[in-house]
């Protein structure tokens, strides 16, 4: 494989050769936000990373590549180090040896909500397309994710399922936990899957309600680095249960974000 990727000159083919040498760096795998990071900062563009990546994907998943495998979603390993590791021991995390100086900037909550989109559809692959919203989107009383996004079957899959709608809160604030817990509530009446998103800097106490709470109301939790909107590094501490939502407030809000969301 190696010997056949030193004779490719294509854009994309040189960003697999350096997929390839990143993943000889990581022998517990990387995630794809944490490998699109590192490509973007040979300078290449970012549409064009990830398309590539999208592409190296597609061939894994094909046999065309046969030296990386992707154990779980969003995470990419090299066969040989997967060998090398027990059963179990991959994490979830990434491990990032080095951190670029982050500018010191103004952070608002908006700067999180594409990254965040970004995590459903690269590192969770729950959605096929996921998109930010905010503000008052939906004009009403209930609210308006910060995020909203989709999945849908791909060509590919043998097995076609519904399309679901996913919905979440992103919360910079670390005193507006409980009532980010009530809009991600509320987001299910028209959601499969609704995520709520807290700051790692909340007190321990804190995410230990919000996580019990989430767990018992099926909301899915993920926690982030408030500080830093380029690399935010997103964990999920609590899976989204699906559940089906009501029918009449699911059409009602897709048809507000139909051009932007399900057109693709």
């Amino acid at each position: 494989m190696d010997k056949l990727l030193k004779n490719m000159v294509t854009q994309e083919q040189k960003i697999f050769l350096k997929i390839i040498e990143i993943l000889k760096d990581f022998p517990q795998g990387i995630r794809y936000s944490s490998l699109a990071n590192l490509l973007a900062q040979e300078g290449t563009n970012r549409h064009a990373i990830d398309g590539a990546i999208f592409r190296f994907k597609q061939m894994i998943e094909n046999g065309e590549i046969n030296n990386v495998v992707r154990p779980e979603r969003g995470l990419y390993i090299l066969k040989e180090y997967l060998k090398k590791n027990a059963i179990g021991e991959i994490k979830n995390e990434f491990i990032e040896k080095t951190k670029a100086e982050i500018k010191k900037q103004q952070i608002v909550e908006e700067n999180f909500y594409q990254p965040f989109a970004n995590y459903l559809m690269n590192d969770l692959e729950e959605c096929t397309k996921a998109i930010p919203l905010g503000g008052n989107k939906f004009k009403d009383k209930w609210g308006t994710p910060d995020v909203i996004g989709v999945y849908r079957s791909q060509a590919s899959d043998i097995i076609k399922l519904p399309e679901e709608v996913i919905s979440a809160e992103i919360k910079t604030d670390t005193n507006n936990l409980v009532t980010a817990f009530g809009q991600a509530c509320a987001y299910k009446l028209f959601s499969n899957k609704s995520y709520l998103v807290i700051p790692k800097c909340s007190s321990q106490e804190e995410i230990g309600r919000i996580e019990a709470l989430c767990k018992v109301f099926g909301i899915g939790l993920v926690s982030f680095d408030s500080k830093d909107p380029n690399l935010p590094e997103f964990e999920r501490l609590v899976t989204a249960i699906k559940h089906e939502p009501d029918r009449f407030y699911i059409n009602k809000y897709a048809k507000m974000v139909e051009s932007d969301l399900f057109n693709h």
